[in-house]
């Protein structure tokens, strides 16, 4: 049986060097889906405490789901060529298939749990059956029947959660992500099969990927902007709130000087796509680097919305723990030498925001809020000092 015309010749094909207006399309969506998370992440801070960490991993668990349809489709779109209309239809399908995730996650350990499965199921099978189906003959293939076997495993789960409820409807999804989460950190093996490396079966242009990761990373650094500027924007340029504004706006540059500044060995380091290759871990790198920074977004917001003491200690964990999951997740984004005097640098800011948490609980929410703004500027400055010396101890960095 022949293949249709619009999948022939898809393995032969190859990615662009930069993104399409397409793929930027696809990341509007992704606009309101990170809105929509940090209006979940600034519910949990206003529930009560002994339900928080049940609230805290809903939130996770709906954000790693988005982020896992995200990572593929840009590896998708960076293995073959995405100005091929049927890729083109598979991002638009997936792009719709995100709106709905986005418009249940409200009501998704709700009356919507059977919509939000059925959906996550549909993009995240769909994919990799379009691509076995498409790929015949080519030896990627074979990497596209594997990642559809494991989908196909957790689909059960995911639908098996969507219709129980209640704690089951948490199990049967945290056990169904993580089957995808080890299937991807595992390069998808299936029984009685050789354990197959991507890299082998598939050409993913870094430029492209890296490229895409960059894109995202600034769409979420918008994030701080919208959740401080709303807040300020309701009651106006009060002394409380214009001080939050100004911290946000500092960690917002030191976010940005920190992940394209940092070092050149990863391409996701540069916005021209310069550097070697990314890192392994990349994907997950750039998980943690986005979640830091819609949890940063959320705490200032809600210390603008509210900035009278005493401050909650959830609060204060998600203010500065944010940041932590920023220079965590940027120092995994390097693809060698995590020794350097760089990541070094990122270790030791990490470690002044974890001492310096525990006394924030002490102080008014605006104060809290401006240390958090020039704690993060003081890392990027060390950091740049750190990336010079690097630089001119090592002139091949």
């Amino acid at each position: 049986m022949l293949r249709p015309t619009w999948f022939r010749g898809l393995g032969d094909s190859r990615s662009t060097p930069s993104a399409t207006v397409l793929e930027l399309l696809f990341d509007i969506v992704y606009v309101f889906a990170l809105a929509r998370l940090a209006g979940r992440v600034a519910d949990d801070l206003t529930i009560v405490r002994h339900t928080l960490l049940s609230e805290a991993g809903q939130t996770v668990l709906f954000f790693t789901a988005m982020w896992m349809i995200w990572s593929l489709n840009a590896l998708l779109a960076s293995t073959y060529d995405p100005r091929r209309p049927d890729l083109q239809a598979v991002l638009l399908v997936t792009m719709f298939g995100t709106l709905v995730l986005a418009v249940s996650l409200p009501e998704a350990f709700g009356e919507r749990g059977v919509v939000f499965a059925c959906t996550y199921v549909f993009i995240q099978v769909g994919r990799p059956l379009l691509l076995t189906f498409a790929l015949r003959g080519h030896p990627g293939r074979v990497f596209a029947s594997r990642v559809l076997a494991w989908h196909t495993a957790s689909a059960v789960l995911w639908i098996g959660g969507g219709i129980s409820g209640g704690l089951g409807r948490g199990v049967f999804w945290s056990l169904a992500l993580a089957v995808e989460l080890l299937g991807a950190a595992t390069a998808w093996p299936v029984p009685g099969g050789k354990r197959l490396s991507g890299a082998r079966v598939i050409t993913v242009s870094q430029v492209h990927l890296a490229e895409r990761y960059n894109q995202f990373f600034m769409i979420a650094l918008a994030e701080v902007v919208l959740e401080a500027g709303a807040a300020v924007s309701t009651p106006g340029f009060t002394t409380e709130g214009s001080i939050t504004l100004v911290a946000a706006f500092l960690a917002v540059v030191s976010f940005w000087r920190i992940y394209f500044y940092h070092a050149r060995s990863g391409q996701a380091s540069t916005s021209g796509g310069e550097g070697t290759r990314l890192s392994r871990w990349a994907s997950y790198s750039l998980l943690l680097i986005v979640g830091g920074i819609i949890c940063t977004a959320v705490g200032f917001g809600q210390i603008i919305e509210d900035p009278h003491p005493p401050i909650d200690w959830a609060l204060v964990a998600i203010l500065f723990g944010g940041p932590v999951l920023f220079l965590l997740g940027r120092s995994f984004l390097e693809k060698d030498d995590r020794t350097t005097p760089r990541c070094r640098m990122l270790y030791l800011g990490v470690l002044a925001l974890v001492v310096a948490a525990p006394p924030m609980v002490l102080l008014p929410p605006v104060a809290v809020a401006a240390a958090t703004g020039l704690i993060l500027a003081g890392i990027a400055v060390l950091d740049q000092g750190a990336h010079r010396r690097g630089s001119e101890s090592n002139p091949t960095l």
